[in-house]
């Protein structure tokens, strides 16, 4: 049997940050108050003309270097993003030219924060049924340019940076198994209100911003994060204790701690990055994961949980033998 496995992680974050004293001088909230509502000390934005495919380009050659692998291996790339270059081609399609490959497929997934777990499961998928031998999955995100920096409410929780990593084909498990899900009831309570379709209209619903009710996003959060996690080990017959590392996506310290302790799971096995990093949505967890194998946390062999939840709303979680 076929199986998939990760072979090399990369990232990378845009070099201005903007610190929570930095907000202070502009909207009506403390440092103070962010930490404690959220875990966040910083976020980083992305510079004036840099694009969410020049940060996941810097991230997927970081990974190519990782995996041993020459960028001409790669037969698949699909890139997870709510805030792509452009309406058409896919950012996917752009990352493709940048890195001079030529007839594999390209595309995008937009699943918001989930995007990641959702673009792993495809390529997975395309990987076993031999669509595949060696996928570039990338999550990379331009919040900054969809947050209004007026709104105290989610202008402090959201950052820019890029996650990739290899997925090649192996006779060794790897991506044990992924599950998303979906459901479209909840769209009004995490959302940009306006779009290609619908028309953008600076005066209308508040702006093209992230728009969200912060109370019940949360609820939701952490029901659905700790039911996706609790599923999935069920389904693969493991027991809590045997998760080497959470994995979970970065949106917000509290919510985090909250899925851990359904699982329970110490802080101490839980890989933490929101606090230097804020919400990058589908760049979130692949970010954790390369800062969490270069440091040294993440060794071979050791079983990951990720887990993610997004607009729309959509969740899934990811179990897999790194």
């Amino acid at each position: 049997m076929v199986y998939s496995r990760i072979t090399g992680t990369g990232s990378y974050l845009p070099d201005r940050v903007v610190t929570n004293k930095d907000l202070e001088k502009t909207l009506d909230t403390t440092d103070d108050w962010i930490r404690e509502r959220t875990g966040i000390k910083r976020r980083h934005v992305a510079a004036d003309g840099e694009t969410t495919s020049d940060m996941g380009l810097t991230a997927a050659y970081k990974a190519i270097e990782m995996a041993g692998i020459e960028v001409g291996d790669i037969d698949l790339i699909i890139v997870g993003t709510s805030t792509p270059d452009k309406i058409f081609p896919s950012t996917a399609c752009i990352m493709q030219r940048k890195l001079g490959i030529h007839g594999c497929p390209a595309f995008d997934i937009n699943a918001a924060c989930s995007g990641f777990v959702y673009i792993l499961d495809i390529a997975n998928r395309m990987i076993q049924t031999g669509g595949a031998k060696t996928a570039l999955v990338v999550g990379s995100e331009t919040m900054s340019r969809i947050v209004n920096w007026q709104d105290r409410g989610t202008a402090v929780l959201f950052g820019d940076g890029a996650g990739a990593v290899i997925l090649q084909a192996c006779e060794k498990p790897g991506v044990l198994s992924t599950h998303i899900h979906s459901d479209g009831q909840y769209e009004n309570l995490l959302e940009v209100p306006q779009g290609v379709s619908s028309g953008f209209d600076a005066d209308r619903d508040g702006g093209p911003y992230i728009r969200m009710n912060g109370n019940a996003v949360f609820r939701k959060a952490v029901a659905m994060l700790g039911s996706a996690s609790l599923e999935i080990l069920a389904k693969n017959n493991i027991d809590k204790s045997e998760v080497d590392w959470m994995v979970p996506h970065q949106a917000n310290l509290r919510i985090i701690a909250a899925a851990a302790k359904k699982l329970d799971m110490p802080m101490e096995r839980v890989i933490v990055t929101v606090d230097e990093q804020a919400n990058t949505s589908s760049a979130s967890i692949p970010l954790a994961l390369d800062t969490a194998v270069r440091d040294g946390r993440i060794q071979s062999g050791q079983l990951l949980l990720f887990g993610a939840f997004g607009a729309g709303f959509t969740w899934g979680s990811a179990l897999v033998r790194y």
